[in-house]
């Protein structure tokens, strides 16, 4: 079977496995939709508290249901670099649907916290969950049912997928998804990684690192490695929310403020009001989403999309599972090298061609679908494109470089660096996880060690200074999952595990937790489901019991007798450290709540 073929099966496959709940999601789609502009059907007490605030012009135009109301939800606050240039976009946005002869309100803001600010404390335990509350802020946000269309701003890890779930919940509302745009480059994050590790070993203290990392992380935008955050803003492009070449313009520049005033007019064209409605719900579909994870394969996205890919396309009524992505991944070339996977940061990806070259090499090759929906119109074409300033401050689109800029960033189809995506599902008789091998050298794809178990990072970190890992050993990182803490990502071990390997051990992870997106040498199978809390068999390792990591073969095993692994007992530890303190009391129903992580780790179900 060819890729070509090949993505084409696993595309009718979730369309059939998806068919009754995507069935029932348009139809209550369809439902909204045929209720139509709703604030004319508000009460006068209603509309009269929707736009009280508004200026006279615009109490005016929203009295009646002739005129398009575009709804804001934002994600802004000054502390995130990421976030911080959205301050100014509301009024951008306000004038420009001025402009277009509409209105728009901030609906809502939602929380946006930083995993780079939380890693290894108590608030990266709500990380995870701060998706689904992100969703819901956006539901409360459009519950008013005053708009038209929504704009979305978001860009980082958990900030987008929660949004998205947010925009398919309200899918009969059009929805553009508005970027912020990554920082300038600052210092290589080859050479941050080199002062994290002497920072560990202890060779340099903590002002060395704490300089390296303010010239790495020094302005707005965001962080210019490709972890999670601009994993979202190529899915975003790749799948029609984005406006062609809008991803990766950096913030506070004339480009970055002409798409912003752009995007707002495109959505109030779009609504139900004019002759090319295109509802969020309809446009984005399974072969949406299937471009989605080929994008992510392509780039050597993050792994946290492993589990916010499954909740977003649950939201609109469509099944993915984890082995659609692993299959994918296998029909998928890489055709970028940044770092983690390489060496380059996320402005030398878009100078070397960056989203639009890469879609026309993907398109070319049939490995997306072209025939899809997007925000600009139909087919996945006009986004192989490079966005530039027009002289008159518009935006002017030319087609993207024929030439890569860079072919150590930026490969063309035929010299791809590798055949395939590098996120490969696990299976074994430790149960079923997650492992990215983009930027993992090909002699340690297989492990096998003894076991040393852990249950937690402090745990291991404590290990390391010890000088206890000085050896060949397969790290067992347990009780880290939705259920039991939250699933806190274990950035913090990349340093330390890196630094062993580089002393010429062989060292892996095994892990019911996620890794961050920005992972990437040490073999590590993450998201182990079912997770320890729930029985998983990853809770009955015991140290010195020999792990086998199997990333060509696919397999995740202790090599321990089936009946003495069955025989032990669960441990049952004392967890309730983690159910107080930086608010952590409050997701006490969301880690009740949670689904395994191949099911999403969500705390509420798909939309249909």
């Amino acid at each position: 079977m060819t890729a070509i073929s090949a993505i084409e099966a696993i595309t009718d496959r979730i369309r059939e496995r998806s068919r009754p709940t995507r069935e029932t999601y348009l139809g209550r789609l369809d439902e909204a939709i045929g209720k139509g502009v709703n604030r004319s059907v508000l009460s006068c007490g209603n509309l009269a508290h929707g736009f009280a605030a508004c200026a006279p012009r615009d109490k005016a135009a929203l009295a009646g249901d002739q005129i398009a109301n575009l709804g804001i939800i934002t994600s802004y606050n000054d502390m995130l670099s990421a976030h911080q240039p959205f301050e100014t976009f509301p009024a951008l946005i306000k004038q420009a649907a001025s402009e277009a002869g509409g209105v728009a309100q901030v609906a809502g803001g939602v929380p946006a916290m930083c995993d780079g600010v939380t890693q290894g404390r108590p608030g990266m335990e709500l990380s995870l969950f701060s998706r689904d509350v992100i969703a819901m802020a956006a539901a409360i946000g459009l519950s008013h049912d005053m708009f038209d269309a929504a704009v979305y701003l978001g860009v980082c890890d958990k900030i987008v997928p929660g949004l998205v779930i947010g925009a398919l919940t309200f899918g009969h509302l059009p929805a553009v998804f508005i970027p912020a745009g990554p920082m300038t480059t600052g210092l290589p994050n080859d050479e941050k990684a080199r002062i994290r590790q002497l920072y560990a070993e202890g060779k340099v203290g903590r002002a060395e690192l704490l300089e390296a990392e303010s010239k790495s992380y020094h302005g707005p935008g965001t962080c210019t490695f490709y972890g999670t955050a601009n994993s979202n803003q190529m899915l975003m492009e790749i799948m029609g929310l984005h406006l062609p070449g809008a991803s990766f313009v950096n913030p506070g520049t004339p480009l970055r403020e002409a798409l912003t005033r752009e995007a707002a007019k495109r959505a109030l064209a779009i609504t139900a009001l004019g002759n090319d409605f295109r509802p969020a719900g309809r446009m984005i579909d399974e072969r949406s989403f299937v471009n989605g994870v080929v994008g992510l394969h392509a780039t050597g996205g993050s792994t946290n999309h492993t589990i916010h890919l499954i909740a977003m396309a649950a939201a609109a009524g469509i099944a993915l599972t984890w082995q659609d992505i692993s299959d994918l991944s296998d029909n998928v070339p890489l055709l970028a090298r940044v770092y983690p996977n390489g060496l380059a940061d996320v402005n030398h990806f878009h100078a070397a061609g960056g989203m639009g070259f890469l879609i026309r090499e993907l398109l070319d090759a049939g490995l997306l679908h072209e025939d899809v929906e997007t925000v600009w119109g139909p087919g996945l074409r006009p986004y192989t494109v490079e966005a530039k300033l027009a002289a008159d401050g518009s935006v002017l689109r030319e087609a993207a470089p024929a030439v890569s800029g860079d072919e150590k960033v930026l490969a063309p189809f035929p010299k791809a660096f590798q055949p395939s995506g590098g996120l490969k599902v696990l299976e074994g008789n430790l149960g079923r996880a997650i492992i990215k091998t983009s930027a993992v050298k090909p002699e340690r794809r297989i492990i096998e060690a003894p076991a040393m178990v852990f249950d937690g990072q402090d745990e291991l970190n404590a290990a390391f200074k010890a000088g206890e890992l000085d050896r060949d050993f397969v790290a067992v990182v347990r009780f880290q999952g939705p259920k039991a803490n939250g699933m806190p990502e274990l950035h913090r071990l990349t340093t330390v595990l890196g630094v062993v390997q580089d002393r010429g051990y062989k060292v892996a992870l095994v892990t019911d937790g996620r890794m961050s997106g920005a992972s990437g040498k040490i073999p590590a199978a993450i998201h182990v489901t079912p997770e320890a809390i729930e029985g998983g068999m990853i809770g009955r390792i015991r140290n010195g019991d020999v792990v086998r990591v199997d990333s060509e073969t696919g397999r995740l095993e202790v090599l321990v007798d089936a009946a003495e692994l069955a025989a032990r007992p669960a441990p049952r530890p004392d967890l309730s450290h983690n159910g107080y303190g930086m608010g952590r009391e409050l997701f006490a129903g969301f880690r009740a709540l949670a689904a395994r992580a191949d099911l999403g780790a969500g705390a509420f179900g798909a939309a249909a």
